[in-house]
């Protein structure tokens, strides 16, 4: 185990302390941040706030609660107010993450990347080091290194589904400064390494949680967005059923696009079920909705199914120049640029006005 000198100035003369070890480090954190016994009966979190991508939120913006953010034990999340009869996105994890969209209106039960996503930001209070053993996650301290203008202990966290990250201890407040992590920022893109800067933290329910975090570029330490939080519940929520995706009436074609997405894996079966249900319901077009749920099967990379299905909608609507064009995106995404190309090209020529094909042409070259 590494150890870190720990020095405090006070009046001017340095007295040098004994070095802390990883475990008095975070008793120390937990102690800042409001103590094991206030941060326990901390059972549920809501939060309101607004984000902005692009940079910090531009000066003279008013700060109102635009988003809404839920939180309860064990590891609860919610992203879209519940309220909201129709959202257009709502996401959440309730032992397992899920996504809803408005438009086709149905849930998808994620996998992958995009699960990830969504139970790493379920931790309770955004923090890995309170609990840390009970949840399976191991840390490691690896020094120190100023993050953020601030002096901290550097502390290598893996958590239980194998995901790493760094978090950042402030030597003086012991309050979390940051994390830094390497995930993709979407679908088929490369992973990105960057990092948040905590900061404004204030008490809720005699907790202390940053009201405050600015994503960060590295290395030039340009923000390239900030949220914040306007207003902040403790111990407001009994009904853990928020969390989950709301019972909605479904549409014949709804359920179907649910039913083929869980299929996923399986080629064979989404094949037979799409030719089922488009001789079952003659009448009904399924155009928009297999484009739609044929990218979230590319998006966790099952892509022979994901090909096979946007390949037959393609087929079965000679006249799309869209249909063509998520049959290329898919292609491309697998890694067949020349697959890619021949479906964007087909796509120009049923609708050369077709900017996305353009576009998806232009960027295999």
């Amino acid at each position: 185990m590494f150890r870190t000198l720990l020095v405090l100035c006070l009046a001017g003369t340095c007295i040098a302390q004994q070095d802390l070890t990883l475990d008095q480090i975070v008793a120390r954190h937990v102690e800042a941040i409001g103590g094991m016994e206030k941060i326990h009966a901390l059972k549920s979190l809501v939060m309101r706030g607004m984000y902005h991508e692009g940079g910090a939120i531009p000066e003279g913006t008013p700060i109102v609660a635009r988003n809404y953010n839920a939180f309860m034990r064990p590891y609860f999340q919610v992203i879209g107010d519940p309220a909201d009869p129709n959202p257009g996105l709502r996401e959440g994890f309730d032992g397992s993450s899920w996504e809803y969209y408005g438009d086709p209106g149905i849930v998808l039960r994620t996998v992958g990347a995009s699960a990830a996503a969504t139970r790493h930001t379920a931790e309770f209070l955004q923090d890995s080091l309170v609990d840390y053993t009970e949840k399976g996650t191991q840390i490691e301290l690896q020094g120190t290194e100023k993050f953020g203008g601030h002096d901290c202990y550097k502390i290598f966290v893996t958590l239980s589904d194998g995901f790493r990250k760094y978090v950042f201890v402030d030597k003086q407040t012991f309050l979390t400064a940051g994390g830094r992590g390497t995930a993709p920022i979407h679908a088929f893109g490369a992973a990105v390494t960057s990092e948040g800067w905590f900061t404004d933290y204030q008490p809720v329910g005699g907790v202390l949680i940053p009201h405050r975090i600015l994503e960060v570029e590295i290395p030039s330490g340009k923000v390239l967005a900030e949220s914040r939080v306007v207003t902040a519940e403790a111990n407001t929520l009994s009904d853990p059923s928020i969390f989950s995706p709301a019972q909605r009436p479904k549409t014949p074609l709804q359920d179907f696009l649910e039913k083929l997405y869980a299929e996923r894996s399986d080629a064979v079966s989404v094949m037979y079920s799409y030719r089922l249900f488009r001789r079952i319901h003659p009448d009904v077009d399924t155009r928009d909705g297999i484009e739609f749920v044929g990218y979230q099967m590319a998006k966790t990379k099952d892509f022979v199914t994901s090909i096979a299905l946007l390949r037959a909608n393609a087929a079965d609507y000679p006249a799309s120049a869209s249909a063509e064009f998520g049959l290329g995106r898919a292609l491309q995404a697998s890694g067949d640029t020349d697959g890619a190309g021949q479906a964007f090209r087909a796509a120009l020529r049923i609708d050369p006005a077709f900017q996305k094909a353009t576009d998806g042409l232009n960027a295999l070259r």
